[in-house]
């Protein structure tokens, strides 16, 4: 079997036990992603020489006998929302296309420490805004399993690395589902802690009370291991708590005794397709099979989900954009040609002896503003801080955010209670397998459904994952959602490790040619 179908775990024992270099391992990957990259579109940028500087010296360190990190020299591709310290970082946008930070996200700090070779920036949806990696400004990701099909967003190029074999590991992003809904479409574990548990610190911000930073992987195991390397109190960030960090590496094949599996009513609704709810619900059966027991939980506000996701999103994509003003930082228009357009409006004006056109014209500052961000921004991202400006302007404020937010504290209520009867709820990830290509593009409401059963796991500051759990008649992934309590990932990897246990659902992979 070669280096690139195996585990992040595997792997690691490998390189734990001497049978192979942290520099053969990357270079495998490295290889992979040459061979298949361009057809996948999964990185926007790969640092091949640095990935193997950093390889070799991890092998270095262990050849001399000294210990290594908790990652052992384990490659790890990086959504390209994290800023790396003097390296281009994006956010899938044009607007940041030359963008080099002057400091290291703590993410990128702690994977560094740990040992962990950076292979790369994966493609995204722009500012994560997006669903299917579509609106990248940069290029188009495909889905590994049918590349006519997306692979889900934002974190599509992550999820894609992962389940195309360039990668064992990734770091993504989930602000209404941007981890897990890749990772369900691609076939792929992936996780969203609770909010506070991983460091935004140097993630670029999107809506900053939904965004949290997370890992995607093949297995439950390798994703307890890369998350225990993420989490942590930073205090750098003023959101991340000071908890301590379980080994969630060392728990993940504790199995759940009594496990209470809760089954929401609500999201086996209207919308659903069959096939997926079919595999969901075989998936319960093997949890009724391990000893589970399966109770119904009412989520009676979850209908307002997505209604509430995209007001409150929006209003702060709105704020936080707001700073991509083409004067600190980032692209900024052609200023010259900005007032030389500007010189021949007022002279068109002054010949014309329209007085009052002359005195309203806007100043050169204000038009290189406007444009830059005309210029740099995309569609979708466009359409969000328009939506986000106009809830949050005089006489809107109170009926749609502040209603927004009321409902809010509802839809957490609701979890509250459930949690109270069940340990874990189990649903749909998303409504459909991965859909064709340029299929929502025209349709972004039909887009933003598919965050129906993800988006209130962020409203809510929840953990949750998705793990495969079947296919689609046409060869397509589907995934598990379960949901836990607020900081209880431990248990959250417990119970989805006990379904990879009895399923091989996990170990299928596609097949890209040319193995």
């Amino acid at each position: 079997m070669s280096l690139t179908a195996l585990s992040a775990c595997d792997l690691l024992a490998k390189l734990d036990a001497s049978e192979v270099t942290s520099a053969e391992v990357t270079g495998a990957f490295l290889d992979r992603i040459e061979a298949h990259d361009g057809r996948i579109g999964a990185f926007l940028r790969v640092d091949a020489e640095a990935a193997l500087a950093q390889a070799a010296a991890i092998d270095q360190k262990r050849k001399a006998g000294n210990p290594v990190g908790r990652l052992g020299g384990l490659p790890v591709a990086v959504k390209d929302l994290l800023a790396t310290e003097g390296e281009v970082t994006t956010c899938g946008s044009r607007i940041l296309e030359n963008f080099r930070p002057p400091y290291n996200a703590t993410v990128i700090e702690k994977i560094r420490a740990a040992d962990g070779v950076i292979l790369g920036k994966t493609n995204m949806d722009e500012f994560a805004m997006g669903g299917s990696t579509e609106n990248s400004a940069y290029q188009l990701t495909r889905n590994p399993w049918d590349t006519t099909r997306i692979p889900g967003g934002s974190s599509g190029g992550a999820a894609a690395a992962v389940a195309a074999g360039m990668a064992p590991l990734s770091v993504g992003s989930d602000t209404g589902g941007s981890i897990r809904a890749p990772a369900g479409w691609c076939g792929i574990t992936g996780l969203k802690p609770t909010y506070g548990r991983v460091s935004r610190y140097g993630l670029v911000a999107f809506a900053s009370s939904l965004d949290q930073i997370g890992p995607l992987a093949q297995t439950v195991p390798d994703t307890a291991l890369l998350l225990e390397v993420l989490a942590g109190h930073d205090p750098k960030d003023s959101t991340s708590v000071n908890l301590p960090v379980p080994r969630y590496a060392e728990t993940v094949n504790q199995p759940l005794k009594g496990l209470r599996l809760g089954i929401v009513p609500e999201h086996f609704g209207e919308g659903l397709d069959g096939e997926v709810e079919k595999a969901v619900r075989e998936a319960v059966a093997v949890y009724e099979s391990l000893g589970a027991t399966v109770r119904e939980v009412s989520m009676p506000h979850s209908k307002y989900t997505v209604a509430t996701y995209y007001i409150i999103a929006p209003c702060e994509a709105s704020s936080n954009l707001a700073r991509y003003d083409g004067v600190h930082y980032g692209y900024r228009t052609d200023v010259k040609q900005v007032a030389a357009d500007l010189e021949a409006e007022r002279k068109k004006y002054e010949d014309a002896g329209d007085a009052a056109a002359v005195e309203n014209l806007d100043s050169v500052l204000v038009r290189m503003y406007r444009k830059t961000r005309s210029e740099g921004f995309g569609p979708e991202v466009k359409r969000r801080i328009m939506l986000g400006t106009y809830a949050l302007s005089a006489g809107y404020y109170n009926a749609y955010y502040l209603k927004a937010l009321k409902v809010r504290r509802l839809i957490r209520q609701d979890f509250d209670r459930a949690f109270q009867q069940v340990d874990v709820i189990a649903g749909p990830v998303t409504p459909t397998a991965a859909y064709p290509i340029g299929d929502k593009v025209d349709d972004p409401l039909a887009m933003y459904l598919c965050d129906l059963y993800t988006a209130t796991t962020n409203l809510a500051g929840i953990a949750a994952l998705s793990i495969p759990c079947g296919f689609s008649s046409e060869g397509l992934p589907i995934g598990l959602h379960l949901q836990a309590p607020p900081f209880e990932e431990e248990r959250l990897l417990r119970g989805a490790a006990m379904f990879q246990r009895a399923t091989d659902w996990h170990l299928k992979r596609p097949d890209l040619g040319g193995e």
